[in-house]
């Protein structure tokens, strides 16, 4: 395919490094390449190419270029770094008249993406079911949240959190019981979860009393069970999956702690419970981390069928690291030890968003697997605040105006703005996204758009200064990243 792409004089050495020799580059009477029009290409043959690319960022109409020369004029990507990758695909891939390249093959290459994770579980071989969530096998790994002190919550309080987590992308919801709870505190609170929801419910505390009145209730999954309780609870379990653990410590050997763990699971296998799911422990940093990943790793090769469980959240909650990273990590290291749910609480603020990074994380990995490759370039991924393809750095040009903070401030006539952010909530029954609000004395403006609130904002005449104006774009800037 002879393919032809557009620019400007200011984009031009970008342009050709970028395209190399995928393409024919032709510099035309502009600077800047988003300014080109269909004035620019009215004196351009281009009856030789089977395609034409201009900047992803021009908003002219090209179609009469189209109709002369008889050959497709369409956006290519909105920064020209990104042509190498997106001229790959130009024979399989139908570029549009209106969206950039980039944003066009991310979106069908996500959709692709989300495609085969689903035609791979449905797919999948397993170890079993809970209701119909798939475990272990080649299954996707499942995640696991928890609602700590599930108990603590009214029912209204219970209801929110659960169907938030779901709608985050939880595959089973785990309800955590405080020391202090009784039996009478589990019946409440998974007859609430059972009826608010149609994933699995687990329930979460080594108490034999809130094990068995939870059994009761009719749970799905019971955490957790280790020689302390297996004969009070293993009778009442036999049909319920059941996660089993080590009765050691930490610091007890790597051979110690699989030789109790492993003592557990006959005992449970005795009393016959059908569906079981080892959790060696995973430990935090620098209290046993490494160590533990090992205990995973032992333990599968000695028991490959049997699932095990991944405690992320005794990692993620115990390091100031942004969880994004950490949750992206230990999700790879869980989907290389053979790991079949991921676990976590959002107990802490900085952890918030997990169960969502989580659920991504578990798709890159079972697409990752399929592959046979390292988990990227997949149409998914925990990209937050970085591309994969670097921006050109500009170079310091001889003369410039050094910048300096202004000494003194003047409030704006029109008057101030607050900008708040709203959190992920439920109202009605329906999830709202959280949304940026810009509160000023004539009228408050809300969306999660930093760019729209403050255009509307400067619209109603609630920005009157240039001053202001930029003080609000950063600080709108601030609370979209906040949202996201």
């Amino acid at each position: 395919m002879k393919i032809l792409v557009v620019t400007g004089r200011l984009a031009e050495h970008i342009v050709e490094e970028a395209v190399s020799d995928a393409a024919f580059v032709k510099v035309v009477d502009v600077d800047v390449a988003s300014f080109i029009t269909e004035r620019h290409l009215n004196g351009l043959d281009v009856s030789g190419y089977d395609l034409v690319l201009v900047p992803g960022l021009v908003s002219g109409d090209f179609s009469a270029v189209e109709n002369k020369y008889g050959v497709p004029v369409r956006r290519g990507p909105k920064h020209a770094v990104d042509l190498g990758f997106v001229l790959s695909f130009a024979d399989t891939v139908e570029f549009s008249h209106s969206v950039p390249a980039c944003e066009l093959l991310s979106s069908k290459n996500r959709k692709k993406a989300f495609e085969t994770v689903a035609q791979l579980e449905a797919g999948s071989e397993y170890a079993f079911t809970v209701q119909n969530v798939r475990i272990g096998g080649n299954s996707r790994m499942k995640v696991m949240a928890e609602v700590v002190g599930a108990d603590s919550f009214s029912e209204a309080g219970l209801d929110h959190i659960i169907r938030l987590f779901v709608h985050e992308g939880a595959d089973i919801i785990d309800l955590g019981m405080s020391l202090d709870a009784q039996a009478e505190d589990a019946i409440r609170t998974v007859k609430i979860a059972k009826r608010v929801c149609n994933v699995p419910v687990s329930i979460d505390t080594f108490n034999p009393d809130l094990l068995a009145a939870s059994l009761d209730e009719g749970v799905d999954l019971c955490l957790s069970l280790n020689s302390e309780n297996m004969d009070a609870v293993a009778p009442l379990a036999v049909d319920v999956p059941c996660v089993i653990l080590p009765d050691l410590k930490h610091d007890a050997s790597v051979e110690a702690n699989i030789r109790s763990l492993e003592k557990n699971i006959a005992a449970a296998k005795e009393y016959k419970i059908k569906h079981i799911i080892a959790d060696p422990v995973l430990d935090a940093i620098n209290h046993g981390f490494s160590k533990s990943v090992i205990r995973f790793v032992e333990f599968h090769r000695r028991n490959p069928d049997i699932p095990l469980f991944f405690g992320v959240g005794n990692v993620s909650e115990l390091v100031d690291i942004d969880s994004t990273g950490v949750n992206g990590l230990l999700a790879g290291i869980g989907c290389e030890i053979g790991a079949s749910i991921l676990f976590t609480p959002e107990f802490s603020d900085k952890n918030k968003g997990s169960i969502r990074e989580l659920k991504t994380a578990s798709e890159m990995m079972i697409l990752s697997k399929h592959r046979e490759s390292a988990p990227k370039d997949l149409g998914i991924d925990l990209l937050r605040l970085k591309e994969k393809r670097r921006r050109p750095f500009d170079t310091h040009p001889p003369g410039f105006i050094p910048a300096r903070a202004l000494t003194r401030w003047e409030l704006d006539p029109a008057g101030c703005v607050k900008i708040s952010i709203t959190e992920r909530t439920m109202q009605n029954g329906e999830i709202l996204d959280g949304m940026i609000i810009a509160s000023h004395r004539n009228g408050v403006v809300m969306g999660r758009n930093a760019s729209e609130v403050l255009d509307t904002l400067i619209e109603r005449g609630f920005v009157s200064t240039l001053q202001h104006a930029g003080y609000l774009g950063r600080e709108l800037a601030r609370a979209e990243l906040a949202l996201n």
